[in-house]
């Protein structure tokens, strides 16, 4: 049996086409049974007239929510339809027909949707969600591969930190000896890059944080370029130019599910070239200036990092991202390369925020 998706449907407007997939929701009405299919491209509605076949309106109407269905029907133009079109259906098969599905229509707390998180996945935000994700990553690898970088996948078993050692995740090895889950590949990939002059790393990593805000994930993935012999300056440049890919293309091919997510798709449209490029004591000043001013609640003090609060108020000063360089040295790693005019500082921006996919 021949299958057509939801995704290919304008292509064939007046034609017989066979849908497989899940019954995302369905109503009746008198003798119409309205079907709403999806399967992973898309959701289209189903009709179902009783008096075209009885058995098969019988079939439709006794279904429960994602069911497994096997559907055919004449594909027709609907402008009241988010897709432009709908089925008139004529066949029917039902794989399997499901009852109790625990995930409906209602509100459910958080807690009980993440114990049925294979489940959520086929609602339409957690669906929109991982398409997005998708698409990042798409760009990003992109990006990099067309700019003549070389993926070098680094190891997620460690024998060492490469960040603090209190957000280390251990586990046993060989021989009694004792192993880590990477908190990062950039260590390997800077050996890479001395190899293929340009390498990035992209893979999952761990922070053994415990820490239940937007910026602190136990797992996620990271993207790490590194450029053999290039300048701080080439890598705000670097950092520029993926940022932007990153946006142009979610926005060009992600619009409808940046509606499902109910996204203000402005900030990410007013995204452009340049990003700016503050010194630390501007930035320092800048926060300063806005404690006096009663818009942030604590005084920065030089000499700090950045907490939340402080890169917020620092990145709506400007509606886009925005670049911060030498830093104090003592507050950054130790592979910073230091000013040799100002040996108290780290000449290089701080690693752009990670590429989170918990």
């Amino acid at each position: 049996m021949s299958q057509t998706y939801i995704d290919e449907l304008k292509d064939h407007i007046g034609s017989e086409v066979t849908l497989k997939g899940w019954l995302y929701n369905s109503r009746s009405s008198g003798k119409l049974v309205f079907l709403q299919l999806r399967d992973g491209t898309g959701i289209v509605q189903c009709v179902v007239f009783k008096g075209n076949d009885e058995e098969v309106f019988e079939k439709a109407k006794a279904l429960g929510q994602e069911s497994s269905i096997i559907v055919t029907g004449t594909v027709k133009e609907d402008s009241r339809s988010s897709i432009g079109v709908e089925l008139d259906v004529t066949g029917l098969e039902v794989l399997q027909n499901v009852h109790d599905y625990p995930i409906t229509p209602k509100e459910h707390g958080t807690e009980f949707l993440m114990d049925h998180r294979h489940l959520w996945i086929r609602s339409k935000k957690q669906h929109a969600v991982l398409k997005v994700r998708h698409t990042v990553i798409k760009a990003v690898r992109d990006y990099f591969d067309d700019n003549g970088f070389t993926l070098a996948d680094t190891p997620i078993f460690t024998p060492a930190a490469c960040e603090g050692t209190t957000t280390l995740f251990e586990v046993d090895y060989f021989e009694d000896a004792k192993a880590y889950l990477t908190q990062s590949g950039q260590l390997y990939n800077e050996a890479t890059a001395a190899a293929f002059g340009k390498s990035y790393a992209f893979g999952p990593t761990f922070r053994a944080e415990k820490s239940k805000t937007r910026r602190h994930l136990t797992e996620f993935w990271m993207v790490e370029p590194e450029v053999a012999y290039s300048t701080y300056e080439d890598m705000m440049d670097l950092g520029e130019g993926l940022i932007l890919a990153i946006v142009e293309r979610v926005l060009a091919d992600r619009r409808p599910e940046l509606d499902a997510l109910e996204r203000d798709i402005s900030k990410l449209e007013a995204i452009s070239a340049p990003f700016p490029r503050l010194h630390y004591d501007d930035c320092v000043k800048m926060l300063q200036e806005g404690h006096a001013k009663g818009e942030l609640e604590n005084n920065f003090e030089w000499g700090g990092d950045f907490g939340a609060p402080d890169e917020t108020y620092l990145s709506n000063q400007f509606g886009k991202p925005v670049f911060v360089h030498h830093f104090p040295a003592a507050i950054k790693g130790f592979y910073f390369e230091v000013d040799k005019d100002r040996p108290g500082r780290a000449r290089g921006p701080p690693p752009p925020p990670r590429a989170r996919a918990g």
